[in-house]
């Protein structure tokens, strides 16, 4: 149940950010195209936070110190451009433009979605 719970969670929050976002796309013939699409995306983007982000953290450990904190925001860029990268290879119908100014504010969306929804589920 709880895995049901963190995969949705990560779906409203791209979804989040594919509304708020004009640079990150989502493709769909059909509303329930988009949400299957949206489900495989957020799987995908799950499993990349859950592996590679950790290690990234880790191995960047000293300049996010030195930055306060700062990288962090550009780890979560580099993870959502790579969640883009292998939906693309996946031919999911999702992407993100640019870097610097899509897949950052991306980021921010999904960090603080993620958040309130990660607040709202109930406890075990």
């Amino acid at each position: 149940m709880k895995f049901v719970l963190w995969v949705l969670v990560n779906a409203l929050a791209l979804g989040a950010a594919v509304w708020l976002l004009d640079g990150i796309t989502l493709d769909g013939d059909t509303d329930q195209d988009k949400v299957l699409t949206l489900l495989g995306v957020a799987l995908i983007f799950g499993v990349i936070n859950a592996i590679v982000r950790p290690v990234v953290k880790l191995l960047s450990l000293p300049f996010i110190i030195l930055t306060l904190g700062l990288l962090i925001f550009v780890i979560n860029a580099a993870m959502l451009m790579l969640t883009s990268n292998i939906a693309g290879e996946l031919d999911l119908g999702f992407h993100v433009d640019q870097f610097w100014w899509t897949a950052i504010w991306g980021a921010v969306i999904i960090s603080v979605t993620g958040t309130l929804l990660s607040v709202v589920e109930p406890d075990d």
